[in-house]
């Protein structure tokens, strides 16, 4: 009997069982009832038989799981086998759709982990408000009369008001927890973006130099080569690499968010949840937004901004993906954008504050990788590679101005002579940093002298420094290889062009750089020139574009040292007039001398020698540039001396002072006619001095019967004598003594030539003034 009881029993209990795991639990009270209501004990047997059943669900479960992971795993080394294919293929349709379906998994998975940790505190919440829910409607009517009843319906709205009180205390504990930790989720979020980085650059490198590759993220934050290995991070440490990247719900709790929507919502307050929720959220963004006053200053300072920024994004990511409608794709585009217009603005403003090339190359690769980062969790980014193009032209700013003290340094530390090399091994160093091909200097045995100084080498080896330091910025801005070559051949024109240009004309107008170095500097910008098209060929062996191609960008270096040659010829006039000046106020002429001294004077002597040297140095020079230094310098001179006896402030002039000056003025031709520099034609340079040259064998012959005869005519033996310059001098040679003493009667010759010199300067002035009328 007893064991037809136990029969019975174990049946009634399989019933049970079927009945509890078919029917809804909100029916299963009569049932469990009727456990309690059958023979003593009998609870326990099926406790033990509930027990017995879930033992056996779970094995099934977890058989189920095993069945399917394995399954997961396959499906996923397959994908990851056929990536390199998709990759090469550029398949971007493909491989955006692969992305948002691992994010997808990622997400799911996370949050059915979440949600099993959730559920006993679910359960619990849930049971208490269901229970409250049948005593309001169900019980509490059937025994309303009684005292006790009428206090629980009173106080079940206050029960319901605390539990959401409670779990609202819960909800700010957890914003304020997130507040916390979004510098250090964005952290993990971009280090993860910035391993994958490393992996996809060489990929990225080798399709088209800057085809872009988004980061893919696995399910548990850790990336891995389509050979399925792990990829080390940039460090390259080993243990570093096999440490578990922590993600955001490894970080933040998100059960307290979880647990306050699903009671607000059971009570039927899912609204102001949902709107509390997204207001405390939009305030947080603008904290996050804000930028320390000082960001600028450090690479750190721009890396905890982007940090705190992903973060926030990344837990909203989240939020989106694990809850049902809490936040929505609108509400967090707007956030995005909101967000984007700010990062802009202040990186705008703060990357103007930076005159460090390598804090903006790091604040570029910063931004670079927030992009990446912040694309691989579905966030629109290209405002953010249009603002690197801004940074771009802030970057080579402040490198344009970081060359500017590389070049002026090189400039004031060289010394203006040739290069002396006395080995083999001296000539080659030489030649390895500079392009430099003499078939004559070649020949030569050493030591010998390369014909540019010691800044020629180093400034087109700090060019090249220049373009690669460009092409740092270029790298990973998802660019044609053709755009790189384009933005390396606009940077390096400006660094010609503007900076080299600027101080090349800056050195040239130093008071310390003489006639020497002119020449040498002269000298140099031919060979800088020269070499502008190995720097052509330079670039194009970087970025693998052809001259050749449409639109390529030519280097402006021609232009930009001839130009500064240019200025240089201009100096060396410049500065040669100037010596020349500085000899002649040497000049002390005894302008009422009875008689000459029978040599030239010595000033003049002198600088005729410091000519002759300087004009052997301008043999060099390139071009026709001695001639015209030469010529130029003779015709200076002749001015000068020209302008020296009709000053005003000279009021009266000696025969024998006119016959010192025709001495020296003999030397000048002399001069002139010896060919100081080569390549003149007849006596073209003597031609300097034929104005000095009449003038003075008019007054030396005292030839003016002939001038005045023949003045106008084109065969006139005086034809650049000028009568208003002749008329100047003469005046100079009037006796102004007013003395009458008692030998002025013996001075007949004297009278008599004071006579005549009355008569022509009457005729002169009459010529003079026909000539204005």
């Amino acid at each position: 009997m007893a064991e037809n009881e136990t029969l019975e029993c174990i049946t009634e209990h399989e019933r049970i069982l079927q009945e509890i795991e078919s029917t809804d639990t909100a029916c299963v009270g009569p049932t469990l009832r009727s456990i309690y209501d059958d023979q003593p004990n009998a609870h326990k047997r099926f406790m033990e038989k509930l027990d017995a059943r879930i033992r056996n669900h779970d094995r099934e479960i977890e058989k189920m799981c095993n069945f399917h992971h394995q399954g997961f795993v396959d499906a996923i080394t397959e994908l990851l086998k056929v990536r390199a294919d998709a990759e090469k293929l550029m398949v971007t349709a493909q491989t955006e759709e692969v992305i948002r379906c691992r994010i997808q998994q990622r997400n799911m998975a996370t949050t059915v982990e979440k949600l099993q940790l959730c559920i006993p505190e679910f359960c619990l919440y849930y049971a208490a408000l269901k229970t409250m829910e049948q005593l309001e409607k169900v019980y509490i009517p059937r025994v309303s009369q009684y005292r006790f009843c009428q206090i629980m319906a009173e106080n079940l709205p206050r029960l319901r008001e605390e539990i959401k009180e409670i779990s609202m205390s819960d909800l700010k504990d957890f914003l304020e927890s997130i507040r916390k930790h979004s510098d250090k989720v964005g952290e993990t979020a971009m280090r993860q973006a910035q391993q994958h980085r490393t992996f996809n650059s060489a990929v990225a490198k080798q399709a088209s130099m800057g085809h872009y590759t988004k980061p893919v993220y696995s399910l548990n934050g850790r990336t891995h080569t389509p050979n399925g290995q792990l990829m080390d991070d940039d460090t390259g440490d080993e243990e570093e690499a096999d440490e578990e990247i922590l993600t955001a719900q490894d970080l933040v709790d998100f059960s307290p968010v979880y647990r306050c929507l699903h009671i607000y919502t059971v009570l039927g307050d899912r609204e102001t949840f949902e709107n509390y929720y997204r207001k405390q959220r939009k305030k947080q963004a603008r904290l996050v937004l804000q930028p320390q006053a000082n960001m600028h200053e450090t690479v750190e300072g721009y890396r905890k901004y982007f940090n705190q920024i992903v973060g926030f994004f990344v837990v909203e990511d989240h939020i989106l993906h694990a809850t049902r409608g809490l936040v929505t794709r609108a509400f967090t585009d707007e956030l995005w954008n909101m967000a984007l217009s700010k990062i802009i603005a202040v990186l705008r403003t703060h990357s103007s504050y930076c005159d460090d090339p390598d804090l903006v190359l790091e604040l570029k690769n910063l931004i670079v990788i927030f992009a990446d980062t912040l694309q691989g969790y579905g966030f629109p980014v290209n405002r953010l590679f249009d603002l690197l193009f801004e940074v771009r032209d802030q970057y080579n700013e402040t490198l344009l101005k970081k060359w500017a003290l590389v070049f002026r340094e090189i400039f004031e530390l060289d010394n203006y002579s040739p290069i002396p090399v006395d080995t083999e091994e001296e000539y080659k160093l030489v030649v390895s940093r500079f392009p430099f091909h003499d078939a004559e200097i070649e020949k030569q045995d050493f030591p010998k002298k390369l014909p540019m100084s010691q800044s020629v080498p180093q400034i087109y080896t700090q060019v090249k420094e220049f373009i690669y330091a460009s092409l740092k910025f270029s790298e990973s801005l998802h660019r044609s290889s053709t755009e790189i070559d384009d933005m390396l051949r606009k940077s390096t024109n400006l660094l010609l062009t503007r900076t080299l240009s600027s101080c090349l004309q800056n050195l040239i107008k130093k008071p310390h750089i003489g006639l020497t170095e002119l020449v040498q500097i002269i000298i140099n910008t031919t060979h800088l020139e020269q070499a502008c098209r190995y720097l052509e060929e330079f670039i194009t062996n970087i970025t693998n574009v052809s001259p050749e191609t449409v639109h390529t960008t030519r280097l402006y270096g021609l232009s930009t040292f001839k130009d500064a040659r240019h200025a240089a010829e201009g100096e060396i006039y410049t500065k040669l007039n100037q010596k020349i000046d500085e000899f002649i106020q040497l000049a002390d002429y005894e302008w009422g001398m009875a008689e000459s001294d029978g040599r030239a004077s010595g000033y003049l002597m002198d600088l005729i020698n410091f000519l002759r040297s300087t004009f052997q140095v301008f043999t060099h020079l390139p071009g026709k540039v001695a001639q015209t230094a030469c010529m130029s310098a003779c015709k200076h001179l002749s001015t000068s001396l020209m302008q020296m006896l009709l000053d005003t402030e000279l009021k009266q002039i000696s025969m024998g002072a006119i016959q010192q000056f025709n001495l020296d003025v003999i030397q000048c031709e002399l001069f002139a006619s010896s060919e100081p520099v080569p390549g003149f034609q007849g006596d073209t340079l003597q031609l300097a001095f034929i104005d000095l040259r009449q003038l003075l064998d008019l007054f030396m012959v005292w030839d003016w019967s002939t001038y005045l005869a023949d003045y106008g005519q084109p065969t006139s033996k005086y034809l650049r004598v000028n009568p208003a310059t002749a008329l100047a001098l003469l005046e100079k040679m009037k006796d102004t003594s007013k003395k009458n003493n008692i030998f002025s009667q013996f001075r007949k010759n004297d009278r008599d030539k004071q006579k005549l010199i009355e008569t022509v300067v009457k005729q002169l002035r009459s010529l003079v003034n026909g000539m204005s009328s």
